[in-house]
């Protein structure tokens, strides 16, 4: 079975059992929904948890887990990544892309000339999520994913092509 991570637990909430979590999802709600199985990564094994209940607080999801719901429970996990089964992925409409899937792109401006290497996708909690790019030289630096820049992307050929645009690079 293929996993792929969708948060990390960062701490615990209250004496119920609930856990905060650092999210690296776009769909927290139907990730966490009630009775939907996740598996928590422990020692490089990938337990199988039910979720309980979910719910947000400044920011962060809370959730808690089915015969987990106490703290001296689910302390052990905090640090420990939360995984679904690669089949259990959401597909996406046309022209979305999960994160994952842009890490590693080769970008090549509309000469086709290479820009530089995804390397991760960070959110801003703004208006888009910006593109780290490492480039030949080894410098890294951030694009916004926007339209007006990102002009094309192959997931076959794991090609990403941008416009460059004065001071973008």
């Amino acid at each position: 079975m293929a996993y792929i991570c969708i948060g990390k637990i960062i701490n615990t909430h209250g004496i119920k059992g609930e856990v905060k979590i650092e999210s690296y999802s776009d769909f927290d709600e139907e990730r966490y929904t009630k009775s939907k199985q996740v598996y928590i990564c422990v020692d490089e094994k990938y337990l199988p948890v039910t979720v309980a209940s979910y719910r947000k607080h400044k920011g962060f999801p809370l959730v808690s887990f089915v015969d987990l719901q106490n703290i001296n429970f689910v302390e052990q996990y905090k640090g420990c990544e939360i995984y679904i089964d690669e089949a259990d992925r959401k597909q996406l409409k046309k022209g979305e892309y999960y994160r994952k899937d842009l890490v590693g792109l080769t970008v090549v401006d509309e000469e086709g000339i290479t820009v530089g290497k995804i390397i991760s996708v960070e959110e801003t909690l703004g208006a888009q999520n910006n593109l780290r790019l490492q480039l030949e030289d080894a410098k890294e630096v951030l694009i916004p994913y926007i339209p007006m820049i990102v002009k094309n992307v192959d997931l076959e050929k794991k090609v990403m092509t941008i416009h460059r645009m004065g001071g973008l690079l």
